[in-house]
């Protein structure tokens, strides 16, 4: 039985890839051909979130000719939804036939090398919520290459092709929130080897991997990390960072994903 009630116009989907949207990111919508949308209350056992900058709605369309979802909204372990529930998304895309997930979201800086207004290509995550979709079985799925090389290399290529540079790459870490990080918590989360840190993105990464989807995980930096700033972090910022540099991604994605589905 699926997990989840779908509505009519949404059962014939056959959608190739499917896009998360982090918060500001929501205008990549605007790119789609054919659009249909849907919103996340019109699909049986999909939650819904309540955060600004995450709209809720489910967008199908093409892209580069590639069908696609597009989830402009998720919901976070930080309002009181589960990992379980905060991964639903990817659930719902393995329903409709998707096989290659772009996770994208805001995050701040932990390594100081990195600048504001820039894309950071995930190469890897640390759980540091230490909550995973997978509770409640032995489904001991195996966590070595969770973002794509191949989509990495693929992504790395089209960005130096459309920019003339690379993308930077490096580790997100993921804590619970919904407060930023102490001084101290970011001095340590450098120490661990993250490069970035966020609220979202790894219950997400780890149940698309558990479901055999290729993942690509790109993380918005809106913002220096608590110390490496005189500049007191706020939701606003990380909004407006982001839609700034949304139509770098837009660029990027529209290029990829048409050679993502030939890898």
């Amino acid at each position: 039985m699926s997990e989840f009630t779908l509505p009519t116009d949404l059962k014939s989907a056959k959608p190739a890839v499917g896009i998360v949207l982090g918060s500001g990111l929501g205008g990549l919508v605007d790119s789609l051909d054919d659009l249909r949308t849907f919103d996340y209350t019109t699909i049986g056992g999909l939650p819904v979130g309540r955060v600004e900058g995450h709209a809720g709605r489910l967008h199908l369309g093409s892209l580069g000719g590639v069908g696609v979802a597009v989830a402009q909204g998720r919901v976070h372990v930080y309002e009181g939804f589960t990992a379980r529930e905060a991964a639903s998304m990817m659930r719902l895309f393995h329903q409709l036939g998707v096989g290659t997930v772009v996770l994208t979201n805001a995050a701040g800086i932990v390594n100081a090398n990195l600048k504001p207004g820039r894309w950071m290509l995930i190469s890897d995550h640390l759980n540091l919520a230490r909550q995973t979709p997978l509770t409640g079985g032995p489904h001991f799925v195996d966590q070595s290459e969770v973002y794509s090389p191949d989509l990495r290399n693929l992504l790395r290529a089209e960005s130096l092709e459309l920019n003339g540079s690379r993308l930077v790459e490096g580790i997100y870490a993921w804590v619970n929130g919904p407060e930023y990080e102490t001084p101290a918590e970011v001095r340590m989360l450098r120490t661990l080897g993250a490069d970035a840190v966020g609220m979202s993105t790894v219950p997400e990464a780890i149940q698309a991997r558990a479901l055999g989807m290729r993942i690509a995980g790109l993380s918005c930096l809106t913002n220096y990390g608590a110390g490496l700033s005189t500049n007191p972090l706020s939701h606003e910022e990380v909004m407006d960072v982001g839609q700034a540099a949304a139509k770098q991604l837009f660029a990027l994605l529209e290029n990829a994903i048409p050679a993502m589905v030939e890898i």
